[in-house]
């Protein structure tokens, strides 16, 4: 019933808790073809490099056929592979190889809606008594579920559009042409279960499941975060634990991290949820210079079951997305982060890590050094490994999602196609071009931010505090100074931070630990051993340390 094995699989089923996981689009990560486009072939021969990287899992972006009207996510069919990416086999070669270097594999679960494209759209318009009609969301009219908000507010009026053929309104929370599944309908519970199987089957390790938040509607209500949505999670938890144990649901809620809790339930509903207001706040902490925005949202983090996991980025294939801030904080973060009102959309920000950190070396450590700290899972998204740039002026969030960077060469090593026939232009600034920033320039160079990245995973991958233990801040005077102990078994690792431009002491509380020597991770290095005083810590501008605790 399993089909192929994963790795670890089912052996350690907490696997995802100690791993670090690795966004990225099949067509922008290596074209295999030379079309153009990236595709499974081309993915499996930079395998290596992932794997030297020291990331665990690997997430895919949509992979499916679509019109790509939003970028995958608009899917016309759950059981294959889009032709541009490859074929099925080619898919099962990925998954193997993958699998051979011990990387595990999670796949995208869109589960709120498809494509108008769909066959199931197009058969549910044909009539209203056709088989297929109550697998989607219809009305007469557009004044049903009054009073909920419209997600894409730049882009659309209502969340009703009319279908033309059918001569109704059809329900749909994001795009006008990504209308909403019926999750009342126990048929469409199954069909999501077979298309979980399926992919199940193959061997993939789990799913990022995409929206969840929106899956029911009822009269009355915000049609959010509903009891009878958890209803569906639940059923398709207990399939999965009762047939495939080991693997993983992801859920994405940009919600408040209180309304996410519910999506854990009692450990039966997800084992992993994005904490998306942790991202903007690592952001403002660093240019206000004091640690609250930071503590006070994880301080208000809920408990959550012990099988559970916060999967934590800080930067996406989406927007920095300005959702799960008050209206002030957003003004601020636009003001910093995006003056250049075309670098806005939606609710957020369009840029990657590097050019929202003005390229600042110091800024990219210190902000990757709180991510692979704090609690939760790390997601890095592709090229920010190597400070990629983006382009903001390719309309939507596709500056973003540019190929990626091999070389200096043709295409940046990208593609062997004529640069016209790249799906879309690589960056070529002065700056954040591929010719100053690229994979082979950086593995030549033994300082540079790649191999500064592999260093520190390879760290956090030494304690499993990082991604088991608990957090618990210390206070200092100076609200410049973000320090936290990270405590799992009798592992015990202090983490001290200088949010600021300027060098910077901290006095830390530690009399209860006292007779512990911090060794310093990086460099192995131990510090003066911890007394009844506060312990005295100066900083250069943006460093930060980690120290692994001893008594000897």
């Amino acid at each position: 019933m399993n089909g192929r094995t994963s790795p670890g699989s089912p052996g350690d089923p907490l696997w995802y808790k100690d791993a670090i996981f690795y966004e990225l689009h099949v067509k922008a990560f290596r074209d295999g073809n030379g079309d153009g486009m990236g595709d499974f072939k081309g993915l499996v021969s930079r395998l290596d490099y992932l794997k030297e990287l020291g990331v665990d899992c690997l997430w895919i972006l949509p992979m499916y056929p679509s019109p790509f009207r939003d970028d995958g996510y608009d899917i016309a069919d759950y059981y294959s592979i889009h032709p541009q990416y490859g074929t099925m086999d080619d898919f099962r070669e990925f998954l193997d190889a993958a699998h051979e270097r011990g990387l595990r594999v999670i796949t995208e679960l869109v589960v709120n809606h498809t494509s108008d494209q769909h066959p199931w759209f197009q058969e549910a318009r044909q009539s209203t008594d056709n088989p297929r009609r109550d697998w989607y969301v219809w009305s007469d009219t557009d004044d049903r579920y009054r009073g909920v908000r419209i997600i894409f507010l730049d882009t659309e009026m209502s969340n009703w559009s009319w279908d033309p053929v059918s001569k109704a309104y059809y329900w749909h929370r994001f795009f006008s042409h990504q209308p909403d599944l019926n999750f009342d309908n126990p048929a469409v519970r199954e069909e999501m279960w077979n298309v979980m199987r399926f992919w199940l089957d193959m061997g993939v390790d789990g799913f990022r499941v995409d929206a969840v938040p929106y899956l029911i509607e009822r009269e009355g209500t915000s049609c959010e975060n509903l009891p009878e949505t958890h209803d569906v999670l639940r059923f398709l938890r207990e399939r999965l634990e009762t047939h495939y144990p080991g693997r993983m649901l992801l859920a994405e809620a940009n919600m408040w991290p209180e309304d996410v809790r519910p999506y854990f339930g009692e450990g039966d509903e997800f084992h992993m949820a994005f904490h998306f207001p942790i991202m903007p706040r690592m952001f403002m902490a660093l240019r206000l210079e004091d640690r609250k925005p930071l503590v006070e949202i994880i301080e208000r983090t809920p408990e959550i079951p012990a099988g559970c996991q916060w999967g934590i980025f800080l930067r996406n294939h989406d927007e920095l997305t300005l959702e799960m801030v008050t209206d002030e904080e957003r003004d601020y973060m636009y003001q910093e982060y995006a003056r250049d009102r075309v670098a806005r959309i939606n609710l957020g920000i369009r840029r990657r890590l590097a050019p929202l950190l003005e390229g600042d070396r110091r800024k990219i450590e210190l902000l990757n050094g709180l991510l692979l700290s704090l609690p939760g899972s790390p997601f890095l998204y592709y090229g920010d490994e190597i400070g990629m740039g983006d382009n903001v002026y390719l309309g939507d969030r596709n500056g973003v999602r540019t190929p990626m960077q091999w070389n200096g060469g043709w295409n940046g090593g990208f593609s062997d196609a004529d640069p016209e026939q790249i799906y879309q232009p690589l960056i070529s600034n002065p700056v954040y071009g591929y010719q100053a920033v690229n994979v082979d320039s950086q593995r030549r160079t033994p300082h540079s931010l790649l191999h500064w990245m592999r260093r520190i995973i390879q760290i956090r991958q030494t304690a499993r505090a990082f991604g088991r233990g608990d957090i618990r801040f210390l206070k200092p005077a100076n609200h410049r100074i973000l320090a936290y102990l990270r405590t799992y078994e009798k592992e015990t690792i202090l983490v001290v931070n200088n949010l600021a431009g300027t060098a910077q002491a901290g006095e830390l509380d530690l009399k209860d630990l006292e007779g512990a020597i911090p060794i310093e991770m990086f460099g192995g290095s131990p510090f003066p051993r911890i007394g009844e005083l506060p312990y005295l810590l100066t900083m250069a501008p943006y460093q930060f340390h980690w120290f692994k605790l001893r008594w000897l």
